[in-house]
């Protein structure tokens, strides 16, 4: 039913990093956040730094998961109302911004549907149109309330779903930590949310390898990039079969309820700077950008005033990226690909 992309090998993942060789960096590899993670660190403290990315991650997925009975997340969707800690407030409050900015492209209440259609589960299903409907009126961020910061609270009947940006989150504490060690370089691989800080261990900037959608075994391009997140959103990550035959993938557009219908195969969206939340807006702007489309998708950049890179796969076979990563994007040799470059 479901395809990942999930572990760090070479550059043949969704998302992957290469330079990781040369000098024994310290890794670590765990499942949090329903994927499979791979940490690499360079430098003075590199075994403290994992050992606290560890507990980081561990820490945000006991607080954010809808599925854990005990988090955050799940007592604010039980009870309506509840009283966040900082981690959960911030991300929250990031979230809401990126709804609003998207125009709920990326909206967290979408719950609700992701329930009803099983998109998480062991036995996904189609509902019928009746169902879809009966919920539509509870997705929309502005059903989500923040006073004071700490204190949430939800309109009767809605839930909210942090699953689509709390990788994002936590990479954005993978840079922290990365920052303020002693570290020459690290990588942070959070099953298709790419953070890279400094440089590799032959001294270079990191190679980030952007999947073909069409080939799990292939990827499309590399980017050259140091200090930055890459995010990477598509349908083909995750998708299940119905019983006669068609094909439903996981990322749901919030105003009609079914899964978005896409011109684009693939969206992977480029931030820098190793503070300020630039993993979280990667991510939520990468699922925003898959159910726009591709003409709204530039559309938006441009009106962000292209603050940010992408890189778009077509389902006609193009690769479509910004100016901001002509100095470090690498086609791929023999690609069947035609690669576009956008003019700014």
């Amino acid at each position: 039913m479901k395809r990942f992309a999930a572990t760090l090998l070479a550059c043949l993942t969704a998302l992957s990093l290469t330079g990781c060789g040369a000098a024994q960096p310290a890794e670590l590899s765990l499942f949090a956040m329903d994927t499979y993670m791979t940490f690499v660190a360079i430098g003075d403290g590199a075994d403290d730094v994992l050992s606290d990315l560890s507990r980081t991650v561990n820490t945000l997925e006991a607080s954010l998961s809808r599925t854990v009975d005990t988090s955050e997340v799940s007592r604010l969707n039980r009870d309506g109302s509840a009283v966040w800690d900082e981690d959960g407030a911030q991300l929250l409050s990031w979230a809401l911004q990126h709804s609003q900015e998207t125009d709920g492209a990326f909206d967290i209440t979408i719950a609700p549907l992701v329930e009803l259609w099983g998109i998480t589960s062991d036995s996904p299903r189609v509902p019928s149109q009746e169902e879809i409907d009966a919920l539509l009126p509870l997705v929309g961020y502005e059903h989500v309330h923040q006073s004071a910061y700490y204190n949430i609270s939800l309109d009767e009947g809605c839930a909210v779903d942090l699953g689509g940006i709390a990788k994002g989150y936590a990479s954005d504490c993978a840079a922290v930590l990365f920052h303020r060690s002693a570290l020459t370089g690290g990588c942070a691989n959070l099953g298709g949310n790419v953070y890279v800080y400094g440089t590799n261990a032959q001294n270079k900037p990191w190679s980030v390898a952007i999947q073909d959608p069409a080939d799990s075994e292939g990827y499309v391009c590399t980017l050259s990039l140091s200090d930055a997140f890459v995010v990477t959103s598509g349908g083909y990550q995750r998708y299940f079969t119905a019983p006669d035959g068609t094909v439903y993938q996981h990322i749901l557009d919030p105003k009609t309820g079914y899964p978005a219908q896409s011109d684009l195969t693939s969206v992977s969206v480029v931030t820098r700077g190793g503070f300020g939340g630039q993993g979280t807006r990667a991510d939520a702007y990468s699922t925003a950008l898959y159910v726009m489309g591709e003409q709204a998708a530039v559309d938006f950049w441009r009106g962000q005033d292209m603050s940010f890179d992408m890189v778009l796969v077509t389902a006609d076979g193009r690769v479509v990226y910004t100016p901001g990563l002509a100095d470090c994007f690498n086609e791929r040799e023999g690609s069947a690909y035609v690669y576009q470059p956008l003019a700014s």
